[in-house]
């Protein structure tokens, strides 16, 4: 459990990170438009491009443009940068030791962690939504008090909107990430008891969760930022 803890917590650490390989967005040439997005840029960088605003009127997607969604976000540079980054904290806890240390042990680590990240990207946002009809954008409810939006954020995990424009239980989500859990166990040889996989599981969805928060904030962030930004010039300017 202390693994799990801190691969947990870098999970919330990671995510505006991870964001960027969880936001590609879908090529508008062919097929129908997406929803309008709040803000193509989270702090001018971070791409939110699936990020709709639920405006009342829906246009599903065709399922060239979800996987294309989840060909490019498997693709997008970032994903190496997270790769990187979760291949280092299993290689400081030595998970899965056949692996070894130094550099060889490293790359086993990374390849390994890249195909988690792959693996679920092309499941959760390509394959499962075009066979079971599901949205994989996330669509913003701005209204509300803060802690009805970021329980509304965190539970689209397991919420999603149909291509027919309802809502019903995410098992593109659910399901797409633990078929790549359980796909995980054939390049993981020391990591393939059921506790490993909750825990696999765990931190992918709560990476997901978070996620979903910072999209739904997003706006908020940024007009306050902004603001403060505009009246320190003024108070600045002579």
């Amino acid at each position: 459990m202390i693994c799990f803890g801190r691969r947990l917590a870098l999970s919330f650490v990671l995510a505006p990170a991870f964001l960027f390989a969880q936001e590609a967005s879908s090529d508008s040439a062919s097929g129908p438009k997406p929803a309008p997005t709040t803000d193509k840029r989270i702090f001018g960088v971070l791409p939110n491009y699936r990020t709709a605003e639920d405006t009342g009127t829906y246009q599903p997607l065709t399922p060239k443009q979800k996987f294309r969604i989840g060909f490019k976000d498997s693709f997008d540079w970032p994903v190496y940068m997270t790769s990187a980054a979760f291949a280092a904290l299993y290689q400081l806890e030595d998970s899965n030791p056949s692996f070894g240390q130094g550099l060889k042990g490293y790359a086993r680590r990374y390849a390994t962690s890249y195909a988690d990240q792959s693996v679920g990207n092309v499941l959760t946002e390509g394959l499962f939504p075009s066979i079971l009809h599901e949205d994989p954008r996330y669509f913003r409810h701005p209204n509300g008090s803060k802690t009805s939006r970021v329980a509304y954020a965190a539970t689209r995990i397991f919420v999603t909107r149909t291509d027919s424009g309802g809502t019903r239980f995410n098992y593109s989500e659910l399901v797409g990430n633990s078929i790549a859990t359980g796909l995980s166990n054939l390049y993981y040889p020391e990591s393939r008891t059921f506790s490993d996989n909750i825990q696999k599981l765990g931190v992918q969805l709560a990476t997901d969760a978070f996620s979903n928060v910072l999209k739904e904030f997003w706006p908020d962030i940024k007009r306050k930022w902004f603001k403060k930004n505009d009246e320190s010039i003024r108070t600045a300017t002579p």
